[in-house]
């Protein structure tokens, strides 16, 4: 595949605060990427470099293989979409969609046909005669998006468009710009806090912290081998649980022991070898610890006290109590446990993961 944007040893300071910090990421001709962290972590901060309406203090930009580092943002060939509509209150949406183009020049013609087929990818013929006031939320962001597709650029940005929605809401944009991107194929290269909108949306996920990017793949490699513990936390709803600990030799075998408790490493799949020794951190799923009648035969099971039970319709979620640990277990939502029950467990070491405890790396 050709690379679509590149980004070489990009760099952005304010003052003597670092914001980026020497970052490289190549994304590809027609990939959905997000840009994924907390508040403060640069993911807005590079989309609006990438946009031109950042100076970066070094490095460089590329898109389509032309240096855009110091284009003005119009020139960069891109359509962005934002976290507010940005919609001309007094125009129609009809006009919204093609003012930019008539700034422009360019011809009637031309811009009626991009405007009525952005209109029917985003099912908003009806509402071309109307104004802002007019329109739902729902309705506002589509405009607003609309406003960027008729530009017909190759690259989309979009800065958490969905944030300003409830979560209905946000759930149906979410599929309408997914559908939007398997239409059009564009590299689109979105910006959010919310995992789930990045793992439903994305064909990578960049996970940002303080300005440096902690590990760039696949949706499911992320969920399944985070790269760190930060990154472990980060994703996934409840979080993973990390029970602290050691390394330690038993009948011949690395096994993990906590509190004076041992559990077995059989069918965890590492980055290498597992030292001997050496403190470490157990990071298990909710989804990945099996109870009761899910265990099987061959699996290592433990006894836990259960400490509350969290019913959520499809599913529960179960706070335990074991080897010092408080940890949650997702469970059917036709299973029920009451406090103080006492429940047998068992986890799905192929699924774990273990960090070092100093460098909180991944094993």
């Amino acid at each position: 595949m050709t690379t679509s944007v590149s980004i070489k040893d990009l760099s952005l300071s304010f003052g003597a605060v670092d914001v980026l910090k020497n970052l490289d990421l190549d994304i590809q001709d027609g990939e959905f990427l997000v840009l994924l962290g907390s508040s403060g972590c640069g993911k807005s901060t590079l989309l609006n470099c990438i946009a031109g309406l950042l100076d970066v203090s070094a490095g460089q930009i590329f898109i389509k293989d032309r240096n855009v580092t110091w284009l003005e943002p119009k020139d960069r060939g891109i359509g962005m979409v934002f976290q507010s509509y940005a919609l001309y209150p007094q125009m129609t949406v009809e006009k919204n969609l093609s003012f930019g183009l008539q700034v422009a020049k360019i011809p009637k013609a031309e811009i009626d046909k991009r405007v009525k087929r952005a209109s029917e990818i985003l099912q908003i013929e009806p509402l071309l005669k109307r104004k802002p006031a007019e329109l739902s939320g729902g309705q506002r962001q589509r405009v607003a998006i609309g406003r960027a597709l008729v530009r017909d650029v190759d690259v989309f940005l979009f800065d958490e468009p969905l944030s300003n929605l409830d979560a209905k809401l946000r759930s149906e944009l979410r599929v309408e710009i997914k559908r939007l991107h398997q239409s059009l194929e564009n590299t689109m290269i979105y910006v959010t806090h919310d995992q789930i909108e990045a793992m439903t949306l994305a064909d990578r996920i960049a996970i940002m912290r303080g300005g440096v990017i902690q590990q760039l793949d696949e949706p499911t490699t992320i969920y399944n081998r985070p790269v760190n513990r930060y990154v472990a936390g980060f994703i996934g709803s409840p979080s993973m649980n990390f029970l602290d600990g050691e390394l330690a030799i038993k009948d011949g075998k690395t096994i993990f022991r906590s509190n004076g408790i041992d559990f077995g490493l059989d069918g965890y799949e590492g980055n290498g070898p597992l030292p001997a020794s050496g403190k470490v951190i157990l990071g298990v799923r909710p989804e990945h610890v099996m109870v009761d009648d899910e265990i099987h035969q061959d699996q290592e099971v433990h006894e836990a006290v259960v400490d509350l039970e969290e019913p959520m319709g499809a599913d529960n979620l179960l706070w335990l109590k074991h080897a010092g640990h408080l940890f949650t277990v997702r469970v059917g939502g036709n299973k029920r446990y009451k406090p103080g029950q006492r429940i047998r467990l068992a986890f799905a070491m192929e699924l774990a993961s273990l960090f070092d405890a100093e460098t909180e790396l991944r094993l």
